[in-house]
């Protein structure tokens, strides 16, 4: 490229290469770091140590046990804009059988937690996962379609757990709505009300919204005692 010059030239002197890249460093803007606040991106090297938590996953579809490790980085440590957001996933299993699209599943899974941004999408799209040998009940009625939606699942009660995701549950007046149809319902049958609110009674169809089996009929009306669904509004 020729660049003309319009005024006397009074000195010069060779570039050096470091100054010439330090040069280009500086105009280049950190589109990551706005008023020293560290933002996750792939670049940020992992820490010596990370924070986390295991979740033990055991289904009827495996003889063995998954647990379900997933590590956090801690941003902005002290600060008012500290974040906790998940960095790194493994999952381990004493069944061999699974061994390469675990590694494989983790080693995704891991790289678009650095990848930084809204992650909560990977809940959804692992939890649509269908088996095609059918899913299973989980302990208190709730529907798994597969062995990678169990995982999602994890995933998520590990993104509710730090507040990347909002527990978006029943409110007050739901709870006790839902509290009330059940012990109406419960009455009816001659049965006492279950001290665990995560089992539900037998019968219980499954609710499409919260796939929980736990829809009853009550009054000619299909009502979730999950999540409080009902089919008469």
């Amino acid at each position: 490229m020729t660049i003309r010059i319009e005024k006397k030239i009074v000195g010069y002197k060779v570039a050096d290469k470091d100054e010439l890249k330090q040069n280009e460093t500086a105009k280049v803007p950190d589109l990551h770091r706005q008023d020293n606040i560290v933002q996750l991106h792939e670049r940020l090297e992992r820490p010596e140590m990370l924070i986390g938590s295991t979740y033990k996953v055991k289904t009827p579809l495996t003889e063995h046990a998954l647990y379900v490790t997933i590590n956090d980085i801690v941003l902005n440590h002290g600060t008012e804009n500290e974040l906790r957001r998940p960095f790194e996933i493994f999952i381990n299993s004493k069944n061999m059988d699974h061994f390469q699209w675990i590694v494989a599943l983790t080693r995704i899974i891991s790289a678009v937690f650095r990848k930084g941004g809204d992650v909560t999408f990977l809940v959804e799209e692992l939890r649509s996962v269908f088996d095609p040998r059918g899913g299973y009940f989980k302990k208190g009625g709730k529907y798994m379609p597969s062995l990678v939606a169990e995982i999602g699942d994890a995933i998520e009660c590990h993104m509710r757990m730090i507040g990347l995701l909002k527990d978006d549950g029943l409110d007050e007046h739901q709870k006790k709505l839902v509290a009330e149809k059940r012990a109406q319902y419960e009455a009816s049958r001659g049965g006492m009300p279950s001290a665990d609110p995560g089992d539900f009674p037998e019968g219980s169809q499954l609710c499409m919204k919260c796939q929980t089996k736990a829809a009853i009929v009550m009054d000619g009306c299909l009502t979730c005692l999950n999540c409080g669904e009902s089919k008469c509004g």
